[in-house]
């Protein structure tokens, strides 16, 4: 976090140099033995215990170790899991750019398992000699671990709940005024969040072609419509009727509110309903963005050919996700699991194209923002810490630092390749063949 958050921290007592004082030595000067064997050299950041002791290193960045509570959670957790519940408790922070400080942390921790099993009695040992053992800690109330099947309606609207039904005014905090959670398409690095995010609606919605429906009001779908942004944009810059579902009613709620101000109740349908559920179509067109993560691998080909059974021939689908190489399930000890999107599964780009193909989707275009995305991130994080104060009274410290952990570290994997956001264009094709599709993609941008 920055310093004006740490100061908050201190103010409010959740952990204070000095305030866990311990006899003896220096904590840094005992535990500094076990933390260059798990960094596999010197720290690349400084850090600092609760007494007041150090390990130094260049640069402004710092880990603050508030509380011995925080090596406890370490010890009982010895993975991302036990560095995540520290800082989401504020046993731990993060003094400085949190996306630089996990970035030198990911590549320096220690890779051999075998040198890091040797390192456990020694972090045991010198957690014991400073006081910081002791029973297991207690999760944060903001871990979540659902039961049952995986992406039945149930248990897909429990997890989409548990992440996007935390309020609407700390959405609108971090997002701005787009109210859009996804990634954004930067013209330039001038170009703000607010148009950047209308740019990416408008690439959508070229993409789908839209523009190209002059003699009659086209039909979209959009599925998993969040705030109603996309719906909107597409209502209002491509004279469309729009149905827009999503299963938070927090979101629903929110996005009729919007749609009602702005005069577009009858050109724009925002309903709580699952994909699974919609029964009246046909459509001329499909947006799907930031949905097919949800959806999980075992169900993508049942997702597609759903949405391909809801187009008219000739109609196209345009699905904007993250990817990642080989695709991801994520574990079930992830801090991403436990704490933002429980359940998330990410396709391999070569999958996503191989299941609209099996649905009988003809693919035409795939882009890759994952740059974009990065630079969307920044500018969450930016409006978070910008607004700590309030973010906090709204939906208290722990879950504002779950928001501030996420978001920084997926800077880090947009920005390394670990993982895209793709754009797969989709057409069903017409029975003799005919796609409809324009020669060139000169009129998309």
């Amino acid at each position: 976090m920055t310093a004006e958050l740490t100061h908050r921290n201190d103010r409010t007592g959740t952990g204070t140099a000095g305030e866990h004082a311990t006899a003896g030595p220096p904590v840094a000067e005992t535990l500094a033995p076990a933390f260059r064997t798990l960094l596999n050299g010197p720290p690349p950041i400084t850090i600092e215990f609760w007494d007041g002791s150090r390990i130094d290193a260049d640069g402004p960045n710092m880990l603050r170790f508030n509380s011995p509570r925080a090596i406890r959670q370490i010890v009982w957790s010895p993975d991302e899991l036990g560095l995540a519940r520290a800082f989401v408790t504020g046993d731990l922070d993060a003094v400085g750019n949190v996306a630089v400080i996990l970035r030198s942390l990911q590549t320096s921790i220690q890779r051999d398992p075998r040198a890091v099993a040797r390192a456990i009695p020694a972090v045991i040992a010198a957690g014991r000699s400073i006081g910081a053992l002791g029973s297991r800690p207690r999760r944060p109330d903001e871990e979540r671990l659902p039961r049952g099947v995986r992406h039945t309606l149930r248990r897909d609207r429990e997890v989409i709940s548990h992440h996007y039904d935390v309020g609407n005014d700390f959405y609108e905090l971090v997002l701005g005024p787009a109210m859009t959670y996804s990634c954004a398409r930067f013209a330039s690095a001038a170009t703000n969040l607010e148009d950047a995010q209308s740019a990416k609606h408008e690439l959508i919605c070229r993409k789908l072609g839209l523009h190209e429906h002059r003699d009659e009001r086209a039909r979209l779908l959009d599925v998993g419509c969040g705030w109603g942004s996309m719906a909107i944009h597409a209502a209002t810059h491509h004279d469309v009727d729009v149905v827009g579902i999503t299963i938070s009613t927090e979101q629903a709620d929110f996005a009729r509110r919007r749609v009602h101000d702005l005069g577009l109740a009858d050109r724009v349908d925002i309903r709580v309903q699952d994909y699974r559920e919609i029964d009246d179509g046909p459509f001329d067109v499909i947006s799907s963005v930031g949905m097919a993560e949800h959806v999980g691998i075992k169900r993508m080909e049942e997702y597609f050919e759903r949405l391909y059974s809801l187009l008219v021939p000739g109609g196209r689908l345009l699905n904007h996700a993250i990817a990642s190489t080989g695709g991801s399930r994520l574990s079930r000890r992830s801090f991403i699991y436990r704490y933002v999107f429980p359940d998330g599964e990410l396709l391999d780009i070569a999958d996503t194209a191989r299941f609209m193909e099996a649905a009988g989707f003809e693919v035409r275009d795939v882009e890759n923002l994952r740059e974009h995305y990065a630079t969307t991130l920044r500018h969450w994080v930016a409006n978070l810490e910008r607004h700590w104060t309030a973010a906090v009274e709204l939906v208290g410290e722990a879950r504002a630092r779950v928001w501030l952990l996420y978001m920084s570290g997926s800077i880090n994997g947009f920005d390394d390749g670990g993982i895209q956001l793709m754009q797969t264009l989709g057409v069903r094709l017409a029975a003799d063949g005919a796609s409809g599709m324009p020669r060139t993609r000169a009129d998309w941008r």
